[in-house]
């Protein structure tokens, strides 16, 4: 297989939730400074829409150095570390200014995609939850604000293979009043690295 190439940036100034639910089957890349990479292929993801949003970090307005790259324009990586311990990580949207961003929540290898028959499959949980995709791929909040057209990371087109897509509300925001239940989940059916599948129904 040829050098990826990293989808346009008219993808991601698209409407959040549509581009949360085009990220479903795309190949993320991860590049290291020895020149080996880490690479998975999509399959859960989560739409954060910003001030109007109160599940999102920049809900209301809000503007701190951490949240920087969530207002700059789409196409960037946005990394926040929580817990003390795990660090996330985001696909920003929109135009600069629209601080809007889509939370990459698992992937799994090209070859066990787009879903198994089996959670026994060696490596097929790596990258299952949020925070196990960025320890997989070695995300720390360093990369917060490069660009998803590389060098370090890299988003592009997947393996060609038709999928069903599951929706339901995201998870973990029961403090975002009814935006909690807002229907901002996207995931690949059938694949068992896809997290909290009971809350999400056929599209």
């Amino acid at each position: 297989m040829g050098e990826p190439k990293s989808l346009p940036e008219s993808f991601y100034l698209r409407r959040t939730a549509e581009v949360a639910r085009a990220l479903l089957g795309c190949r993320l890349t991860r590049r290291f400074p020895d020149g080996t990479s880490r690479c998975v292929v999509l399959v859960e993801t989560e739409a954060y829409l910003g001030v109007e949003d109160r599940a999102a970090h920049t809900w209301n307005g809000r503007r701190t150095p951490r949240v920087a790259p969530m207002w700059g324009p789409g196409g960037h990586a946005y990394v926040y570390f929580v817990y003390g311990m795990h660090h996330c990580l985001n696909v920003v949207t929109r135009r600069e200014g629209v601080p809007e961003a889509v939370l990459l929540r698992a992937g799994v290898s090209e070859e066990l995609f787009p879903h198994s028959p089996s959670k026994k499959i060696p490596g097929l949980l790596l990258a299952s939850g949020p925070a196990k995709l960025c320890a997989y791929l070695q995300v720390t909040a360093a990369l917060s604000g490069v660009s998803l057209s590389g060098p370090e990371l890299l988003i592009s087109r997947g393996p060609r293979a038709r999928f069903d897509v599951l929706v339901g509300p995201r998870v973990g925001v029961q403090y975002a009043a009814e935006a909690a239940a807002w229907p901002l989940r996207f995931a690949v059916a059938g694949c068992p690295a896809v997290t909290r599948r009971g809350l999400l129904v056929r599209s």
